[in-house]
């Protein structure tokens, strides 16, 4: 088997972004608390990346979702300006970027779960092809439990980091924030799933036959 360049160029293209988000942040702790997700994705790609590689759209995918993460960790959600222009735009009354951090946080972590589930579980065959129709309701739901439990962690930083969490929580005075989000995050899910599984099949195919 050749040797699997595509972690490589995954980290050289992840880490002029990793530096730039770094330097002077609007909050450092903010910084951490938004960026570490995307640190933990890099480590196990690399850790795993000889006993399980993952498939080119889903590589394509956490580095997507690893930038919209560092962007939103350097100027924080609230403040980023690609969500000013928008609101501008729009004639809106906040910054919507953290909404699409969230609708990433559903469309993402759906289709690792799909692979992992077709390359590990008897929801696939041996051809990583799937064979249940539970599969995409598990697909779905997992995301969907990630969002609600990530809230959690934003309630108890606030409880516990009081007025110096609210950089970290961004709710920017929106009541329904909370639901929002984890709405979001169930949209996500499911245009990865009904948009993308074949493309994702196709994917697993070429990974299977490296």
């Amino acid at each position: 088997m050749p040797t699997d360049r595509r972690p490589l160029w995954f980290v050289l293209l992840l880490a002029p972004v990793v530096a730039w988000s770094w330097v002077s942040p609007h909050d450092r702790i903010t910084w951490w608390l938004e960026s570490v997700p995307a640190l933990v994705g890099v480590i196990l790609i690399l850790t795993l990346r000889r006993r399980f590689p993952l498939s080119s759209l889903l590589l394509v995918l956490v580095w997507l979702h690893s930038i919209i993460l560092l962007i939103g960790a350097h100027y924080t959600y609230a403040e980023v300006p690609l969500g000013d222009w928008m609101r501008e735009l729009t004639g809106g009354t906040r910054n919507d970027y953290d909404k699409l951090g969230h609708f990433f946080q559903g469309f993402m972590p759906a289709l690792l779960t799909r692979e992992l589930l077709l390359r590990t579980s008897p929801l696939g065959t041996a051809d990583w092809q799937p064979v249940s129709r539970w599969l995409p309701f598990v697909c779905g739901s997992v995301p969907l439990a990630f969002s609600a439990f990530y809230e959690m962690l934003e309630w108890w930083a606030a409880v516990l980091g009081g007025e110096g969490a609210d950089a970290f929580l961004g709710t920017q005075g929106y009541v329904w924030d909370t639901q929002s989000d984890m709405f979001l995050a169930l949209i996500g899910a499911m245009v990865a799933l009904a948009g993308f599984a074949r493309w994702h099949d196709r994917s697993l195919v070429r990974l299977r036959t490296r």
